[in-house]
C-alpha cells in the first residue's frame, strides 16, 4: 500500500506554508476528575501516589497535561499534539480519504497524502475522540511486576498489563472522564450560531460538524431545512384561513390538502439530496460505512459503535459453505427476535395504553367542572410519565436480546419501540374528538393547546432542568468556597458540574438527540395529521422551530457538557417515522374532509365523497411517484463518486501489474 500513498502524496503536493503538519493549535479537549486526596499518614513508603503516577504516565503517552485544583475534586486536563494523534490513528487503523479518491488506512509517515477537514484540521472531532480514548486506554503497566499505588489511606495493586484508568475508575479514584468545550471555538459558535437571531434558519453547519460531530450537525441541518420549507404551507395556511373564496370555498381545503402532501414528499426527497451532499462535503462515505457495519462479524474489526453480537459456532470455521449458512441463520434469527419484540411492544400498547388513553379522553369530555378536569389531567400526566419510563426500560431489556451489530442499529430499534408509546399519548385525544364527537371547534382548541402550551412547556422544561441542576451545584460550591476561602471555580470544574447530553429514556444507547428528534416528529404529526382542520398550525410550527434552533444551540454550548460524537450520518429511524406520518396524514385528512362535507352523517357515496376517496388513492400513488421522480443524489455527487471509482480502478490495475511483474521476476 505504500506505493499507492506515494501516488497520493504526489497528487497532494502543496506550497510549504500550507503543509505545516505541526501548525495546528493544540487544545485541551478532555478532563479527568479525581477526588481530592485527604492528608493522611503514609502507610507504605514504597507506595507511589496514584494521581502522580497517572499524570506521569499520561505525559509519557504523549499528552499535554495540566492540573487544576477544585473544592471537592482535582482536575487533569488533557491535550494531544498532532503527532500523538496521528500515531494513535495509525495504530487504530483509521481509514481516511486521500487525494486520489480512495479511503486508505492512515499512516503518520504518509500524512501529506490524506485530505484535511474543511476547517483545516487533519482529524475530525470523532476521530480525535477515538484517538484520545485509545491513548488513555494504552496507559498500562508495562513492567513484569505489580506496582503499589497509594490513594488516601488505601493501597492498590497495579498489575502487569492492566489499564491504569480502568483500575482507578473501578476503585473510585477517578470520578469521571469527560470531553471539554474548547473555549475559542465555543465563543465563535455562540456569535455565529446561538446568538445570531437575525439569521432565521441559516446556520454554520460546517462549523457545527467540526465541533460536535456528524450526528448533531445532520440534526441541525435537517431542522434548519425543515423550518425553511415550512414557510410555504404556513403562508398558504394563512391565505386559506383569512380569505373568503365564496362559491369556491368547498375546494379550498382539498387544494390545501393536496399541496401539503406534495410539499412533504418533495421536502424529504430534497432533504435526502442535501444529506448526501453534506456527507460528500464532509468526506464521509455512507454506503461504505454500511458495508463495514454489516461485515463486522466476518472481518473481526471493532469500533466504539459496534456491539458484541451473538455469533454462531459456524462463523469460526474456515469452510465457506458452513460459514455462509451460519451467517444466514444469524440473519434470520435476528429478524425473528426483532419481530417478536415488536409484537410484544404493540400488544402492550394496544392492551394497556390504548384503554387508558381512551378512558382519559372520555372522562375529560364527561366531566363538566374545570377543577376536576385539571385534577384528572394532573393524575393522567403522573401516570403516563411512569408508564413511559416503564416502557423505555422494557424496550431496553428487549433490545438486549436482539442481534444488533452496532450502537446505531440498537438506537433505531429503541426509537421504533418508544415512538409507539408517544404516538398514542400525543394523538389519541385528538382522534377521539374527530371520530366520536366531530366537534371541530373543540378540535381547534386541542390543537392550539398542544402546539402552543405543550410544545413550549416541553421546551421550557427541557432547558430549565439542566440550568437548575447546574445552578444548584454552582451555588453549593460558592457557599463552600465562602467558608473555606478557596479560589472561584475554574472553567474545567464548571464543565464538570454541568449535566451530560443524555436521553430521558434509554440513556445506555441514546443521547439528547432522542428527545429533540422526538419533539420534532410529534410536532410534524400534529401539523400534518390534522392539516385540513387547522391550517394555521404550520405558522405555530415555524415560530416554534425558529426559536428551537437558537435555544438548542444555547443549551449545547452553555448548559451541557460537550456531547460525545456519534458516527451516524443520517436521521436513521426518525426519517422512516416521518415517512410513516405522511402516509397516515393522507388517510386522516381524507377522513376529516369526509366529516366536513358529510354533515348529515348519512355516509352516502355522493360525487363529493367519492372524489375524496379517489383523491386518497391518487395521493398515495403521488407519494411513491415523487419518491422516484427526484433523485436522491445530486449530479455533482455522482460525478465525484464516479471519479473515485476511476481512481480505484487505476490503482487496482497498477497493483495487478506489480503482482505480475513480481511473479515474472521470481520465475
Amino acid at each position: 500500500m505504500a506505493w499507492i500513498k506515494r501516488i497520493c502524496a504526489k497528487f497532494a503536493e502543496k506550497p510549504a506554508y500550507e503543509m505545516r503538519i505541526g501548525g495546528e493549535e493544540t487544545d485541551f479537549e478532555f478532563a479527568i476528575a479525581v477526588p481530592r486526596r485527604p492528608e493522611t499518614i503514609v502507610l507504605d513508603a514504597n507506595a507511589d501516589c496514584a494521581v502522580e503516577v497517572l499524570v506521569a504516565q499520561l505525559r509519557k503517552s504523549g499528552f499535554y497535561v495540566e492540573r487544576v485544583g477544585g473544592v471537592f475534586h482535582e482536575f487533569i486536563k488533557l491535550g494531544a499534539p498532532l503527532e500523538a494523534l496521528g500515531r494513535a490513528a495509525a495504530e487504530l487503523k483509521l481509514r481516511k480519504p486521500t487525494s486520489i479518491g480512495m479511503d486508505l488506512q492512515f499512516e503518520w509517515d504518509q500524512v501529506s497524502a490524506f485530505i484535511r477537514q474543511r476547517d483545516g484540521s487533519l482529524f475530525s472531532w470523532r476521530e480525535r475522540f477515538r484517538c484520545y480514548k485509545y491513548m488513555m486506554k494504552q496507559v498500562v503497566n508495562s513492567t513484569d511486576l505489580a506496582v503499589t499505588l497509594r490513594f488516601g489511606e488505601n493501597l492498590y495493586q497495579w498489575h502487569s498489563g492492566e489499564s491504569l484508568l480502568k483500575l482507578m475508575e473501578s476503585v473510585g479514584m477517578i470520578k469521571k472522564v469527560y470531553p471539554l468545550h474548547v473555549e475559542r471555538k465555543r465563543k465563535q459558535l455562540m456569535q455565529s450560531w446561538a446568538l445570531n437571531c437575525f439569521a432565521f434558519t441559516s446556520q454554520p453547519i460546517d462549523d457545527i460538524h467540526s465541533y460536535f460531530g456528524t450526528k448533531i450537525a445532520v440534526y441541525f441541518a435537517f431542522l434548519g431545512m425543515y423550518t425553511k420549507w415550512l414557510f410555504f404551507p404556513a403562508a398558504f395556511g394563512i391565505f386559506i384561513q383569512l380569505f373568503d373564496f365564496g362559491s369556491w370555498q368547498l375546494w379550498a381545503l382539498p387544494v390545501f390538502f393536496v399541496f401539503i402532501i406534495s410539499w412533504a414528499v418533495l421536502f424529504f426527497q430534497f432533504w435526502k439530496r442535501k444529506n448526501c451532499a453534506l456527507l460528500t462535503r464532509w468526506q464521509i462515505c455512507y454506503p461504505e460505512g454500511l458495508i463495514q457495519e454489516q461485515t463486522v462479524i466476518i472481518s473481526g474489526q471493532s469500533s466504539p459503535d459496534q456491539l458484541e453480537p451473538e455469533i454462531s459456532d459456524g462463523l469460526t470455521t474456515n469452510k465457506p459453505k458452513e460459514r455462509y449458512r451460519a451467517l444466514q441463520r444469524d440473519e434470520w434469527r435476528g429478524i425473528f427476535k426483532r419481530f417478536r419484540n415488536d409484537v410484544l411492544v404493540i400488544m402492550g400498547i394496544i392492551c394497556l395504553q390504548l384503554p387508558f388513553e381512551l378512558a382519559y379522553a372520555y372522562l375529560y369530555e364527561a366531566i363538566g367542572i374545570d377543577i376536576l378536569r385539571y385534577a384528572l389531567t394532573a393524575l393522567y400526566l403522573l401516570i403516563i410519565q411512569y408508564y413511559t419510563r416503564l416502557g423505555g426500560k422494557v424496550s431496553i431489556e428487549l433490545i438486549k436480546n436482539e442481534n444488533n451489530q452496532s450502537r446505531e442499529s440498537k438506537s433505531d430499534s429503541l426509537v421504533y419501540k418508544v415512538f409507539g408509546v408517544y404516538f398514542l399519548q400525543t394523538y389519541i385525544g385528538v382522534f377521539y374528538h374527530v371520530l366520536l364527537h366531530r366537534d371541530f371547534v373543540s378540535l381547534h382548541q386541542v390543537l392550539v393547546q398542544r402546539l402552543i402550551v405543550s410544545l413550549l412547556l416541553d421546551n421550557l422544561l427541557d432547558n430549565s432542568i439542566p440550568f437548575l441542576k447546574y445552578s444548584y451545584k454552582k451555588k453549593r460550591k460558592c457557599q463552600i468556597e465562602a467558608r473555606v476561602g478557596n479560589q472561584p471555580a475554574s472553567r474545567v470544574e464548571k464543565e464538570y458540574m454541568k449535566p451530560s447530553y443524555s436521553a430521558s429514556i434509554g440513556a445506555e444507547v441514546e443521547d439528547g438527540l432522542f428527545d429533540d428528534s422526538l419533539k420534532l416528529v410529534l410536532q410534524f404529526g400534529l401539523v400534518m395529521l390534522f392539516a385540513c382542520a387547522f391550517p394555521l398550525a404550520f405558522c405555530f410550527a415555524v415560530l416554534y422551530n425558529m426559536a428551537k434552533i437558537r435555544i438548542d444551540a444555547l443549551k449545547l454550548l452553555t448548559l451541557l457538557q460537550r456531547p460525545i460524537p456519534r458516527a451516524a450520518p443520517t436521521m436513521g429511524a426518525w426519517l422512516n417515522i416521518f415517512q410513516f406520518l405522511i402516509v397516515v396524514s393522507i388517510c386522516t385528512n381524507c377522513g376529516l374532509l369526509v366529516f366536513i362535507y358529510d354533515e348529515e352523517r348519512k355516509w352516502r357515496i355522493e360525487p363529493g365523497l367519492a372524489a375524496i376517496l379517489a383523491m386518497e388513492h391518487v395521493l398515495l400513488l403521488l407519494k411513491f411517484g415523487f419518491s422516484n421522480f427526484v433523485p436522491e443524489e445530486p449530479a455533482w455527487v455522482k460525478a465525484n463518486r464516479f471519479k473515485h471509482v476511476q481512481a480505484q480502478d487505476m490503482c487496482s490495475k497498477d497493483l495487478l501489474k506489480n503482482i505480475c511483474n513480481r511473479g515474472k521476476k521470481e520465475d
